[in-house]
């Protein structure tokens, strides 16, 4: 892994060059940290509204964050991610800003545009920043950044997996140390496993709100969701059609099933599916499912041919809204917290999600254990030296634009009709609702 690890970082630093993320500079500094002094902030966390993603793994963090600074208060307040911006921005209305705030990468420009988000720069000191971003995955950095501010730091996000039951693949007379590198080859293995075991060969978690997997389906064949001056919609184009074209034929072809989302995470979960692209916060659900029933292992996303795949994040930041420079303080205190070693080992092995930070992935102090006892997230970590950020669509209107490519999508993979005309119509559509 040693080598691998120089490679991603490698690798991840380039792509952090190119997107143009930058280390904060200087501009005000927050005070420096008084042990004496009471602060209590507010810590809006969709986490904290599940059980499921995590709920106890934050408290405990929250938790073992207040024991090491008791002059710190910090109030958890649990908001659905679907409910985060509308919460966020109403108790801004009211005056009640939070003081800290996970946000969702898919709602980023609205964020900054309507939020009062401060670039990170503005406020944390120079040294601060690179001495607690140093080991950090330069990459993941700039999932945050736009227009070379760094707004946020990632906090809990993963890139997509495909999920596999070795035990089918065998059953259908697959090579289970061989899963498929290539949509082609997922279609053959696929029909495989339907006609030799009866069970569902394949199913993606591609068809929700979030359009983040999606997007690396498209970028992955070639295409654009948004131009780069992110003034044109593009998901009518044909590399976005292209890739609908290939989810519609493995649909029509049986390959893919026609479950809906929770029937799909079912199937995979109790054994009946072959195999499931989703993110990584299903590891520990799909492994109290497979555990003492069937192999359970996991592959990078696959590629369209010979194109290398460009998977997007999911997940969220964390932004400080604070404007009082002690609470701004107590803020970047507990993000640094939620960032450091410890964090992202907790993130890890107990919601799922990817650690930011690579160094501590053979760490016995830290993940080492876990990642050798559960080798189903070496996959996801090699993806982040090829990682593209998850491109959050500008305008008041953004939402309408979301639904609008989300039915058209719906449409042309499992609907009738023609696949590039349903998107293009639907690229028409939404270009009417963005900034003019």
């Amino acid at each position: 892994m040693k080598l691998t690890l120089k490679r991603l970082l490698r690798a991840a630093t380039a792509a952090a060059v190119l997107a143009g993320g930058a280390a904060p500079s200087l501009a005000a500094e927050i005070p420096a940290f008084d042990a004496n002094r009471k602060v209590t902030i507010t810590f809006y966390n969709y986490n904290l509204a599940s059980a499921g993603i995590g709920k106890d793994a934050t408290e405990q963090m929250i938790a073992e964050f207040q024991a090491k600074y008791p002059n710190i208060t910090v109030q958890g307040v649990p908001v659905p991610s679907t409910d985060m911006t509308t919460r966020v921005q109403a108790d801004i209305v009211a005056g009640r800003v939070p003081d800290l705030a996970q946000l969702i990468f898919n709602d980023l420009d609205h964020a900054v545009t309507n939020f009062g988000l401060q670039p990170l720069q503005d406020i944390i000191p120079t040294g601060e920043w690179r001495e607690h971003t140093q080991g950090m995955v330069p990459a993941g950095l700039t999932l945050a950044a736009m227009k070379g501010k760094t707004y946020g730091i990632p906090y809990v996000f993963s890139t997509p997996m495909l999920f596999y039951n070795a035990d089918l693949f065998r059953a259908a007379g697959l090579d289970p140390d061989k899963p498929p590198r290539t949509w082609a080859e997922l279609k053959t293995a696929s029909l495989a496993i339907k006609q030799k075991t009866g069970k569902e060969g394949f199913g993606a978690g591609a068809y929700d709100q979030f359009d983040w997997m999606r997007q690396a389906l498209i970028l992955s064949n070639g295409g654009r969701t948004i131009s780069e001056d992110r003034k044109t919609l593009m998901f009518g184009e044909e590399g976005a059609v292209g890739t609908y074209k290939m989810l519609r034929d493995l649909v029509e072809s049986g390959a893919h099933t026609r479950s809906s989302a929770g029937d799909m995470a079912d199937a995979m979960r109790s054994g009946n599916m072959g195999m499931y692209l989703q993110t990584s916060v299903y590891t520990r659900n799909l492994l109290s499912g497979a555990q003492g029933k069937w192999d359970l292992r996991a592959a990078k996303m696959p590629t369209f041919g010979d194109k290398p795949a460009a998977p997007t994040n999911s997940g969220s930041g964390l932004f400080i809204l604070a404007k009082d420079p002690q609470k701004q303080r107590a803020a970047w205190e507990l993000m640094k917290h939620l960032t450091n070693e410890r964090a992202y080992t907790i993130i890890t092995e107990k919601i799922g999600y990817l650690p930011l930070r690579l160094n501590i992935v053979d760490d016995p102090q830290y993940l080492g254990p876990f990642v050798k006892e559960t080798p189903l997230i070496r996959p996801n970590l090699e993806q982040l030296a090829s990682l593209k950020p998850w491109e959050s669509m500008p305008g008041p209107n953004y939402k309408q634009i979301q639904r609008i490519e989300q039915a058209a999508v719906e449409q042309a993979v499992f609907g009738t009709g023609d696949v590039a005309t349903i998107m293009m119509d639907a690229q028409k559509r939404a270009q009417a609702l963005m900034p003019k």
